[in-house]
């Protein structure tokens, strides 16, 4: 299942903890993205976060492209116009602002849930 999260808490819980819950939720948003775009098969939270831990982010740069164009998927496969997210989200995350991308992603998510 899909879960709609309130975004301002998200952010604020990953200061708060020093970006602990933000793993969590990184996790979150991989096996939900996998869910809604019918890619169950693909790369598991858990593992994409190790992924991304052991290259030092280049696997995260992927990731974040990859969300994009998975959500992108599930917005077209249910008649929303969709955008090349991906760019974006890779952008943000090449340039430090991973949180916004994360932001983004749940934004999409919460619409799509």
């Amino acid at each position: 299942m899909i879960e709609n999260r309130n975004i301002a808490v998200c952010i604020l819980l990953s200061f708060v903890t020093c970006g602990i819950y933000s793993i969590y939720w990184f996790i979150c948003l991989t096996d939900e993205t996998n869910t809604v775009s019918k890619n169950e098969g693909d790369t598991s939270g858990v593992i994409a976060f190790l992924l991304t831990f052991v290259t030092c982010n280049i696997y995260g740069l992927y990731w974040a492209y990859r969300q994009g164009e998975k959500i992108d998927e599930a917005k077209t496969d249910r008649g929303i116009p969709s955008n090349s997210s991906g760019i974006a989200y890779l952008l943000l995350s090449l340039f430090g602002f991973g949180i916004v991308a994360y932001a983004l992603m749940q934004n999409e998510l919460n619409k799509l849930a």
